[in-house]
């Protein structure tokens, strides 16, 4: 018993023995600043320090900016602006994809190249074709009551049988003599048309001038693209009444029939049409008589 005690007064004895800190000149060790310290005086002013470092830092990261730079910690308007960025991410790579495709149609377009990927139509039918006798097409209630549904409203939407979709009519760009026609198997796909010189030349369609420049093998050239996915290219011109980006009228003059680039041999246009990224013959849809 007197043991502990005695040990407890010793370690009494040390927490309160005082220490002497002095700050003392090096060239003439006059004294300039002392302190009195004791072990448990500086044990409680380190935990005081400690406590309040830790007290000021909770305060810095839950009211000011500085937790958003915290690893694993973020703001709902940080979070929510980094979905926006991605969704915004996500967006521009479909354009840039569709534009890039949209550019190698033109690149094809003006160079008359096609991807040789020729696809057995018949063989595809016969794959995916339905035997018809293994379907059970007898009509179930609710089918008939949709059809009845849908047929009373047809009967009565004068604005739907109104408005119907009717086909797009083309206009002969030129007239003139055909010297070539359209020959997929030589990779000619259009028609060349002689007219004399300066003759004008016009939209086949109404649409949107998308190419009007100057190439070195066909000259002044200008592409219209027009509604479903059409195009007609204008090739050899002597020049260009439109820019790119202009909206043209079917039948407006948009350039004149020349002899530019050096691909060709005399006064004509070399006239293509385009469907959906593959040349059609314009004759079967066009009388340049």
């Amino acid at each position: 018993m007197a043991k502990g005690v005695k040990k407890r007064k010793e370690i009494k004895r040390k927490l309160l023995h005082k220490y002497r800190l002095v700050i003392l000149n090096e060239s003439t060790f006059e004294e300039k600043i002392s302190f009195k310290l004791s072990r448990l005086n500086v044990f409680v002013t380190g935990s005081l320090c400690i406590i309040g470092l830790i007290g000021l830092t909770t305060l810095l990261i839950a009211f000011t900016p500085l937790r958003e730079y915290i690893p694993g910690y973020s703001s709902t308007k940080l979070k929510k602006q980094a979905t926006d960025l991605t969704y915004q991410t996500d967006s521009l790579v479909r354009v840039l994809n569709n534009t890039n495709r949209y550019l190698d149609n033109i690149r094809m377009v003006l160079k008359g190249d096609i991807e040789n990927n020729e696809i057995n139509r018949d063989s595809l039918l016969e794959q995916f074709k339905l035997d018809p006798s293994t379907v059970d097409l007898t009509p179930i209630k609710q089918d008939s009551l949709l059809r009845a549904e849908v047929a009373l409203e047809d009967k009565y939407n004068l604005f739907e049988r109104s408005t119907a979709k009717t086909e797009i009519v083309l206009f002969p760009p030129v007239s003139g003599t055909i010297t070539q026609i359209y020959d997929a198997k030589k990779k000619h796909y259009a028609i060349d048309v002689v007219a004399p010189r300066e003759t004008p030349v016009k939209a086949t369609a109404d649409g949107m001038v998308i190419f009007a420049e100057w190439t070195a093998d066909t000259g002044h050239v200008i592409i219209i693209e027009h509604k479903d996915g059409l195009l007609s290219v204008y090739k050899h011109n002597g020049s260009l009444n439109k820019s790119q980006g202009d909206v043209v009228r079917s039948g407006e003059v948009i350039a004149s029939v020349g002899n530019t680039g050096e691909l060709t041999t005399g006064p004509h246009l070399h006239f293509e049409l385009w469907d959906k990224g593959a040349p059609i013959n314009p004759q079967d849809f066009i009388d340049f008589k």
